[in-house]
């Protein structure tokens, strides 16, 4: 798929705002709202745009404390890979999950509404997973730059 400046542009405004209308999109790209719409749906079409997402305040929901995780694993069979990583995407307190190159073996976010729900959830769900040899906690101190 050839995605040209407009079609970059359309892109940029849908990802600071997705509730934008087509004629407020149509109007801030320079083009009108028939043709706009046409290349909004082909960029869903081909998967440019994945789908579209509210951004909820996690302290709303009452996990307002967020925490990176670094896991290295010391499995190196399939299976145990495998279980893992379907174990760890299956807790909801996990916000994004990655395998990452090198060290650590994972990356993790983590969402819960205090240390002690932490604490919990690394006592409780993560250490004891097979594999996991060794796990480094990160708090934030200040969010800079979230999004896109």
């Amino acid at each position: 798929m050839h995605i040209d400046r407009i079609d970059r542009e359309i892109l940029f405004h849908l990802s600071q705002d997705g509730r934008l209308t087509n004629v407020e999109l149509a109007r801030r790209v320079g083009l009108t709202p028939p043709p706009c719409l046409r290349r909004v749906k082909r960029l869903e079409e081909a998967g440019a745009i994945a789908g579209y997402r509210a951004v909820i305040d996690a302290a709303a929901l009452g996990r307002g404390l967020e925490v990176l995780l670094d896991v290295e694993v010391g499995a190196t069979d399939r299976r145990t890979v495998e279980d893992f990583e379907d174990t760890v995407a299956s807790y909801p307190e996990v916000i994004e999950f990655r395998r990452m190159f090198g060290r650590p073996d994972y990356f993790i976010r983590i969402a819960v509404a205090d240390h002690a729900a932490y604490e919990a959830f690394l006592t409780l769900k993560l250490t004891g997973l097979p594999g996991v040899l060794r796990t480094e906690s990160r708090l934030t101190m200040k969010k800079i730059k979230s999004g896109p």
